[in-house]
């Protein structure tokens, strides 16, 4: 016996309960010709006849009624999942997880996060944050953000927030007794703090003039894993700290930390969110992109 359609149900389920071929056919949107076509499928598949039809009217038989009996709830339920579904996509709805390291987590969505939650009451936003490289496809993430670009195949990447610089800071406590870095070279007779990313290796400290990079590799007393750390050890005079520019820029102009090396310190390349090319981008993530281009540089 042949398995019957979705559609060859949903049409006996309408005749059936509008008791009329014409009924049903203008419900649904087809001539009445081709739904009857469509029942006499149905009962041709199942070897058995469900309606009993004369001129003027149209009855179940008894393997009609028992049919109408277990499939009406089910197929009322399959549609309102169906019309559930499609509301998602007229109306962001449901949880969108996102992946992204410490520090981009703060500078991102920290200014953002309650606009866009208001603005999209029916979603769940879930920020995992995370310094070290995920599978976000692999761990169920919609998106990731990375400062870095190269990504793996089938990935796309939407530039997020400002340009954003690095500033080389320390305590005046440090300073005192000591003459200022005023080249790359001077970093090397300093205490800087260091910063060791979770594969194990250590950051070495990205510099840029007149279209030379150069990177430094740097020692001191202390090596952290997060920004926060490095800036706190860096208030309380443990060494020179090396970040992003907006989160020394109060103590800079409170007199907390003095800057250096300021030269040598350019733009750096923007924040990327990235997610799977490879699939629909789910409603929520689509709303967040939009509403990340939307709040515009100052994010």
């Amino acid at each position: 016996m042949a398995r019957p359609s979705l559609q060859a149900l949903e049409v006996f389920l309408a005749v059936a309960r509008l008791g009329s071929f014409r009924r049903a056919a203008a419900t649904r949107g087809v001539t009445p010709s081709a739904l009857s076509h469509l029942i006499r499928g149905l009962e041709e598949g199942l070897d058995v006849r469900l309606f009993h039809r004369t001129s003027r009217s149209v009855a179940l038989t008894e393997a009609g009624r028992l049919l109408l009996e277990r499939i009406g709830s089910p197929l009322d339920q399959v549609g309102a999942a169906i019309d559930r579904v499609g509301s998602l996509r007229d109306e962001p709805a449901g949880t969108l997880r996102i992946n992204a390291p410490r520090i981009v987590a703060e500078l991102v969505f920290e200014p953002i996060v309650a606009r866009f939650l208001a603005a999209y009451p029916k979603i769940r936003l879930e920020v995992v944050t995370t310094d070290g490289l995920v599978d976000i496809v692999g761990e169920g993430f919609d998106a990731g953000i990375r400062r870095d670009r190269r990504l793996a195949p089938g990935m796309i990447a939407v530039p997020v927030g400002p340009a954003r610089r690095f500033a080389v800071v320390a305590a005046p406590s440090y300073m005192e007794g000591r003459e200022p870095p005023r080249t790359l070279a001077d970093l090397q007779a300093h205490l800087c703090i260091e910063r060791r990313f979770p594969n194990g290796s250590r950051y070495a400290w990205e510099f840029a003039k007149d279209g030379e990079a150069v990177e430094v590799e740097v020692t001191g007393p202390l090596v952290v894993d997060e920004t926060r750390l490095m800036l706190r050890a860096a208030l309380d005079g443990v060494g020179i700290g090396f970040m992003f520019e907006e989160l020394v820029a109060h103590h800079l102009a409170a007199g907390r930390l003095l800057r250096f090396l300021e030269d040598w310190c350019p733009v750096a390349p923007r924040f990327h969110l990235f997610y799977s090319g490879r699939r629909q981008v789910p409603p929520p993530l689509r709303a967040l992109i939009e509403f990340l281009k939307c709040a515009g540089p100052s994010t």
